[in-house]
């Protein structure tokens, strides 16, 4: 007879490694699926808010790269703002291969079960349990968290048909390098509806562009050409990885029969910065919660899980959502009355931090905004 476990977790990401540990860690009994060997690279600019840390009851420094509180800005290559976050704690620069391995190794030391190189190849329900069948068998368990990211099946399968999501494009490269300057660069002005980064690592670079607007195809590839080649790295010599990314694009439910969606699945990408590793532990971190609770028979568990979700995060994103669509749209203005502002850089550097909210800075960000709109040049 097949094994039942309390949770099988498709996705060893972020949010799956982070609800396996938490779910493992209250005595569940768990298995996370990975169709990738584990450690398996994932392009990620890799910048992580140190809040994270206050999710877990373990030291996060084996799963950092370095760590910086710099942030650098320019306009088409010029034009720099530079901001150094003395007050905030430095943002961590992780590679995802070894963070997530991490997250996942936690996970394993508290008890849960990772069987990686295992595509699910589809799922049913069963009367009271999820049986996950993949190419080595089937396996049950009483609960699903889907985890498997932006291009994953899980949610199709799930019955979300009709999701709310905006899936942005991004192109990105790891460059291997002597970083002499721990700083992290954003690019505004290079690219339309959207940014360039260059994120640095203690051996090299993660260098990536998205756009969060959509609108007309651009040249990603000879665009971040010209931008790595500012920082003497060429890009001929560098695979590139292109990727959806899965922004939230408003609320919508996170959970059906016995499962809820955690991470990309859910959609829960910042619009404004694509910062997606905060939020995905984020929703890992509550997932656990909900199917501890329901698996000690809270009836509205997983229905509450979305709502916590929709007030704790999506809230907070539709204030991102309403800056990144002004700021995308006006962009030259966008860095003249905003990223140019004496304080801006460094209230940036508090959100990405997650010592400030959205909310605590949207509304006067948007009215600076609107006042350039109306007087200023034009931002294309």
């Amino acid at each position: 007879m097949t094994a039942m476990y309390d949770c099988i977790i498709v996705g060893a990401g972020p949010a799956g490694g982070t609800a396996a540990y938490h779910l493992a860690k209250r005595g569940r009994s768990v298995l996370i699926l990975e169709k990738e060997a584990l450690p398996r690279y994932k392009p990620c600019g890799g910048g992580v808010s140190p809040q994270v840390a206050e999710w877990f009851d373990f030291d996060f420094t084996p799963a950092i790269s370095l760590k910086t509180n710099t942030l650098r800005f320019t306009w088409k290559l010029e034009d720099p703002v530079e901001a150094q976050l003395d007050k905030t704690e430095p943002i961590w620069m992780v590679r995802r291969d070894v963070f997530d391995h991490f997250l996942v190794q936690q996970a394993q030391t508290q008890g849960a079960e990772l069987r990686d190189r295992t595509e699910v190849s589809g799922i049913e329900f069963k009367s009271d349990h999820w049986q996950v069948n993949t190419a080595t068998g089937p396996v049950a368990g009483r609960y699903l968290i889907a985890a498997d990211g932006a291009k994953g099946s899980m949610a199709k399968w799930l019955g979300f048909k009709d999701r709310k999501r905006r899936l942005a494009g991004a192109l990105e490269a790891e460059a291997a390098a002597q970083v002499t300057s721990p700083q992290v660069h954003f690019e505004f002005g290079m690219v339309k509806n959207g940014y360039i980064w260059n994120f640095p690592k203690a051996d090299g670079y993660s260098i990536g562009i998205g756009t969060f607007r959509g609108g007309e195809p651009q040249d990603f590839k000879s665009i971040l050409t010209e931008y790595a080649a500012s920082f003497g790295i060429d890009l001929k010599t560098t695979r590139q990885y292109g990727h959806p990314i899965a922004l939230w694009d408003g609320d919508q439910p996170l959970h059906t029969q016995n499962a809820v969606l955690a991470g990309e699945a859910a959609c829960i990408v910042d619009p404004m910065t694509a910062e997606g590793i905060r939020p995905s532990i984020f929703s890992g971190m509550k997932a656990a919660e909900a199917i501890d609770q329901a698996l000690s028979g809270n009836g509205n568990a997983l229905e509450q899980y979305t709502e916590i979700i929709a007030k704790e995060w999506g809230s907070e994103m539709l204030w991102a959502q309403r800056l990144a669509s002004v700021f995308y749209r006006i962009p030259g203005i966008g860095y003249k009355v905003g990223v140019k502002r004496p304080t801006a850089p460094e209230r940036m550097g508090q959100i990405l931090c997650g010592e400030l909210r959205y909310s605590d800075v949207a509304t006067r960000a948007l009215k600076r905004l609107s006042g350039g709109l109306i007087g200023g040049p034009s931002g294309s």
